[in-house]
């Protein structure tokens, strides 16, 4: 019983942003930050270099370079301080923890971004029909049939 409840809680806390992103995807996360008695909404853009745990604990880690100097930040995903999440491009990448990134500076670090195929995107992944231009209606008119 008590497992059941405790899974109901999570779910209650459980928030969906509505996108989805993997390590090596460039994103921006809108987090809200307190100072004195305000409270601000700042963004924080980079890429995301690492996502572990589950349901609750879900986290996720973003690293950026600041005025040359690499930043990383550990955000916890289900969190009520974070605002909201943007993917900004998808990154092609082969591994899961992207640990490479920290010793690699300026060009070497960026990640190469998922292309994908215009043919690809339609539904149902079925290449679309290439449509033959009309001939004109002089062009039918000086043409005879060969017989």
């Amino acid at each position: 019983m008590s497992l059941s409840l405790l899974e109901e809680v999570q779910h209650s806390q459980k928030r969906d942003f509505g996108v989805a992103f993997r390590p090596g995807d460039r994103i921006k996360v809108h987090f809200k930050v307190v100072e004195g008695n305000s409270e601000r909404v700042q963004i924080f853009d980079g890429v995301v270099i690492r996502k572990r745990g589950h349901m609750l604990s879900e986290t996720f880690t973003v690293r950026k370079s600041s005025f040359g100097v690499g930043v990383e930040r550990i955000f916890p995903l289900h969190s009520p301080r974070i605002e909201k999440i943007e993917l900004v491009r998808s990154g092609k990448v082969r591994r899961a923890r992207l640990y490479y990134l920290r010793n690699l500076s300026g060009k070497s670090a960026r990640i190469a971004e998922k292309r994908y195929d215009k043919e690809k995107q339609n539904l149902g992944g079925q290449p679309q029909e290439q449509m033959q231009p009309e001939q004109s209606e002089s062009s039918q008119t000086t043409q005879q049939p060969q017989q």
